[in-house]
């Protein structure tokens, strides 16, 4: 059923890591240009399919457990993401932190994570009340 809370979760995991990503810059060179994911391709590949894994999730409705496998690997992408943005903000530069300005686009994975986490928190609670009433019968 797609009225259930984790459908609004995943879709709003859906817009945060494929919409937000062409508005909010993930970092400022000292240059003064603004980076976007758009303009490095790994990492706009990993946001497309951490979006792309978020909606197949909304549609698995009637299969809880994939729908809760998908919400994992999605919420270890966004973990690989947010390992690269640390990596290439505090150790590749090889620059004080103080040259390079950190954009707010460096959270997204953060907030996908958190709507994820929501997400599987509350399939795993249908999943819990679809045993409990197989027990009853």
């Amino acid at each position: 059923m797609l009225q259930r809370i984790q459908t609004v979760y995943l879709l709003l995991a859906a817009v945060v890591s494929g919409g937000l990503i062409f508005v909010l810059n993930l970092w400022e060179t000292p240059e003064g240009i603004k980076v976007f994911a758009k303009d490095i391709s790994y990492v706009f590949a990993g946001f497309i399919t951490s979006a792309f894994f978020s909606l197949v999730a909304i549609f698995r409705y009637k299969n809880r457990k994939s729908q809760f496998m998908l919400g994992r690997l999605n919420i270890i992408l966004n973990f690989i993401l947010l390992g690269f943005f640390v990596y290439q903000l505090l150790i590749a530069p090889g620059e004080p932190i103080d040259d390079s300005e950190k954009g707010v686009g460096v959270f997204i994975p953060i907030i996908s994570i958190v709507f994820l986490a929501l997400a599987n928190k509350a399939i795993k609670k249908d999943e819990d009340l679809v045993k409990s009433v197989d027990r009853l019968r």
